[in-house]
């Protein structure tokens, strides 16, 4: 069965409420409109609750950008799993920048994985390796590991219960995109595979596989015609109404 593309745009710390409502009353009818993809907007936690109201009866999917394992407790500053899921049916996990910024383990990520899935929200769960790595040669070995560590005791019924975001640090936000040939060969043999080991290979085929740095409108369609790429991780051109539309135009082929 053919994997449904997903572009999914990370606003990362960027727009006010009132600009999270501006955009997104751009962004919504133009989204609506491109059929056979679906997009998730990730905007920041505190336009998380105006937004799902406005995209409750759309096509138009809400995602978080992080959350804490915990189901409550005096963690000053942290969203739980079911606070997120009142709101959204996304949670982007293991971003790059939690990882480098925050010091981000990924024993942490396995149990913000466990607690997502537990209240049925849908982990977009971030790998990707170093410039220093890949120059290295060490690329499949480290995004072996984070995926495997990432997904300890992690069980699924279906494959539409988990997305893989591969983002090489690298491309992120530097504008060096990796090629697309390279990427796909990547998750042919790297990430599928891996998956396959932890889940079986009717389900690793079933789990939609991203990717993300510095995708924009001009390479986008490049990006999409690899078999393996299913969609992509948006940074800042989610921020451009114009720019996330014609990626999610080109996404639906």
């Amino acid at each position: 069965m053919p994997r449904t593309p997903l572009v999914a745009g990370n606003w990362k710390m960027h727009k006010t409420v009132s600009e999270a409502l501006q955009l997104v009353e751009v962004l919504l009818p133009r989204l609506e409109a491109v059929s056979g993809v679906e997009s998730l907007l990730c905007p920041p936690s505190t336009a998380l609750m105006p937004l799902s109201a406005i995209l409750d009866k759309s096509r138009i999917a809400l995602g978080a950008q992080n959350l804490f394992w915990e189901s409550e407790g005096a963690f000053t500053g942290e969203l739980s799993a079911s606070m997120v899921a009142e709101f959204c049916q996304y949670v982007i996990i293991g971003h790059s920048e939690r990882r480098q910024i925050f010091g981000e383990t990924n024993d942490e990520v396995n149990r913000k994985i466990l607690a997502a899935i537990a209240v049925g929200l849908m982990p977009v769960l971030c790998v990707g390796e170093s410039l220093a790595e890949n120059e290295a040669g060490r690329a499949a070995e480290i995004i072996t590991g984070q995926l495997q560590a990432a997904l300890k005791d992690v069980a699924l019924s279906g494959g539409g219960q988990l997305v893989i975001a591969y983002e090489p640090i690298w491309a992120i936000g530097t504008g060096k995109a990796a090629t697309p040939e390279d990427i796909d060969t990547l998750l042919r043999n790297v990430v599928r595979p891996t998956l396959a080991g932890l889940f079986g290979e009717q389900l690793s085929q079933e789990v939609r596989v991203l990717y993300g740095g510095s995708v924009n409108p001009g390479n986008a369609a490049d990006f999409f015609g690899q078999p393996e790429i299913d969609g992509a991780l948006v940074g800042g051109a989610s921020l451009v109404a114009e720019d996330f539309v014609a990626i999610t135009q080109a996404a639906s082929g």
